[in-house]
């Protein structure tokens, strides 16, 4: 499929979604929209695919909302605003949901909704002087749809403060509220990239898909019966599933397992 407003490229199992707007530091409108939720769907069903890089073009990784989507905005009723805030929410729960673990390759700036998009990835890697912010309260806006990942990823008290203060802050400060995973030079932004896609993909592609769900369902859940139940039932179903059984039998007989050759 050709996109206008990014490009998809798959090589050695790795797919790489490159937002395309440079010209305006890769803010999103519908057309961006559409096709970013449309890109990480596709990427469900395709086997040949075992982990997602969302990257950008040019100094900033995403500006948030576009200017000109915004004015657009303005006219609209109650009902065409709630349909067009629908279309966000899906975008950025189709990276969230993405059955591939999605690997935020940041090369500069992320504000408002372009903070929504790295917080709906699995890992962040960003550079050094990359900088952050929630700006959505000076305009008066609220970060509502992107709040569910911004949130998780941020923690609660630090979120309360970004929200409220739309305070730009550093790469430094992401780092230490566990927003970003990897902080790195310019020069090792790729390398520090290919590097964690590449250990992801020497794992049991089934074992990560299962990982990464597991995450999403336990996370926030109260350490009761049924989550005890739930969590033997999942170890249980692995170890017998196919994918189990011959990563068991490849480490004992100490040879590659089936899916790495």
């Amino acid at each position: 499929m050709q996109y206008e407003t990014l490009t998809l490229e798959v090589s050695a199992q790795i797919a790489t979604v490159t937002l395309n707007r440079p010209d305006v530091r890769n803010a999103f409108n519908e057309t961006m929209i559409a096709e970013i939720t449309s890109a990480f769907t596709s990427l469900n069903t395709r086997g040949d695919v075992r982990a997602v890089v969302l990257a950008a073009n040019g100094k900033a990784f995403c500006a948030g909302a576009d200017l000109n989507w915004m004015k657009k905005m303005a006219g609209y009723s109650d009902d065409e605003n709630r349909a067009d805030a629908m279309l966000l929410a899906n975008m950025l729960a189709a990276i969230y949901r993405c059955n591939k673990p999605v690997i935020a390759r940041v090369n500069g700036d992320a504000y408002a909704g372009g903070m929504g998009l790295i917080s709906a990835c699995d890992i962040v890697v960003a550079v050094e002087s990359a900088r952050f912010c929630l700006s959505e309260a000076r305009l008066g806006l609220i970060p509502a749809t992107i709040a569910p990942y911004v949130i998780r990823a941020l923690g609660e008290q630090a979120s309360r403060r970004y929200f409220t203060t739309a305070e730009q802050f550093d790469c430094t400060t992401a780092l230490r509220l566990g927003l970003v995973c990897e902080a790195v030079s310019a020069d090792q932004l790729d390398p520090t990239v290919q590097q964690i896609a590449g250990t992801l993909c020497a794992n049991g592609p089934q074992a990560v898909r299962a990982c990464k769900q597991l995450v999403q369902d336990i996370a926030g859940r109260e350490l009761d019966e049924a989550l005890i139940e739930d969590t033997a039932a999942r170890i249980a179903r692995t170890r017998a599933g196919a994918e189990g059984r011959e990563g068991v039998a490849s480490f004992l007989e100490k040879r590659t397992p089936s899916w790495r050759d």
